[in-house]
């Protein structure tokens, strides 16, 4: 709106002329507007047009135009939005209204089981910088049941360049886990049912810690997120995540970095398990021949037959192992009973 307005009062501000003597006989230049000026001047008034027949609308339909203690909004039960570490956003809007004013209300509805007090739609930045202010904030109160002030908060932010993926995922999950149904989901982002299960899917896989510690991750599309979501099937992977998260480097790096920082701990191969220790033994015949090579490890034995043994001896071990069985019970029997 302040690029607009300035825009208008330069078209109409008085030109700077210069003081002409009595003998100077050329007449001032006329003024000439250019054709891009006209059109910005016609586009503005479109514009505002355009925003007052949107609040002629609201009150028409039930609104009402009022202002209130930013201190008795709440914000909508369902959260669209991550609160951003970056604040330099909300410092522009805050000298913005500092100095101007607050240009745009916010939408709420009397609060459904606190008298007195109210719940907004949208505008969640605009109340906490006029309780920074100490302002009231202006506000259109209009009657809503839950759907309307979800779809309202959804129509308002959903189309906006600044709402990652993660957000409007996360966003539709919310809005199914406070009852509602799919096409509350759909109306609200104005998706089709296809693109509102993708949204679900990836949202609910994701463990709610690793999402608030990651952020809104502006550059990070539905593809890189579809696959995070998928490597977090394994328990192990989501094991390497939490550790990356508690490195103390995790928490110095922007929302992005942040993402990638996990995201290539889910994609980092699990370490193998520590090598077993191994015994080997040589077996020997009678007469000093080597006739066999035995490896343990933990409870398995791997017996290898010499090369120079002919290869009917292991067809011959083969058969002699239910003998040797029987003998060795047979014994262990004996050392039992002579033990008791």
């Amino acid at each position: 709106m302040s690029k607009r307005t300035d825009t208008i009062k330069n078209l109409f501000a008085a030109p700077h002329t210069v003081p002409l003597s009595a003998d100077n006989k050329i007449s001032p230049a006329p003024v000439r507007v250019s054709a891009g000026a006209v059109r910005s001047l016609k586009d503005s008034f479109s514009e505002v047009e355009k925003e007052n027949q949107e609040l002629r609308d609201k009150i028409a339909a039930g609104a009402t135009i009022i202002e209130i203690d930013p201190l008795l909004v709440d914000p909508s039960p369902v959260a669209d939005r991550f609160r951003d570490d970056d604040a330099s956003s909300d410092e522009v809007l805050k000298q913005s209204i500092a100095q101007r004013g607050q240009e745009v209300p916010i939408l709420v509805r009397e609060h459904p089981t606190a008298p007195g007090r109210y719940q907004s739609a949208y505008g969640h930045r605009r109340v906490r910088i006029a309780r920074e202010l100490g302002v009231l904030v202006k506000a259109i109160l209009k009657p809503l049941s839950d759907e309307e002030l979800v779809v309202a908060q959804g129509l308002e932010n959903g189309p906006r360049e600044d709402l990652s993926f993660i957000e409007r995922a996360t966003f539709a999950m919310h809005i199914e886990d406070a009852g509602h149904k799919r096409s509350v989901v759909q109306d609200a982002l104005a998706i089709d049912r296809a693109e509102a299960s993708k949204l679900i899917t990836v949202a609910k896989a994701i463990p709610h810690d690793i999402v608030d510690a990651i952020g809104k991750a502006p550059k990070i599309g539905r593809g890189r997120w579809q696959t995070f979501s998928e490597l977090l099937t394994d328990a192990a992977a989501v094991k390497r995540i939490r550790a990356a998260i508690s490195d103390p480097a995790f928490v110095g790096r922007d929302s992005d970095g942040k993402f990638l920082a996990a995201f290539s701990a889910a994609s980092r191969p699990a370490a193998k398990p520590a090598s077993r220790t191994e015994h080997a033994a040589a077996v020997l015949a009678a007469n000093g021949q080597r006739i066999a090579q035995v490896q343990h490890a933990d409870r398995e034995l791997k017996l290898t037959i010499d090369k120079k043994v002919p290869a009917s001896f292991a067809d011959f071990l083969v058969e002699q192992l239910p003998h040797l069985f029987d003998t060795f019970s047979k014994s262990s029997e004996r050392q039992e009973a002579n033990e008791a």
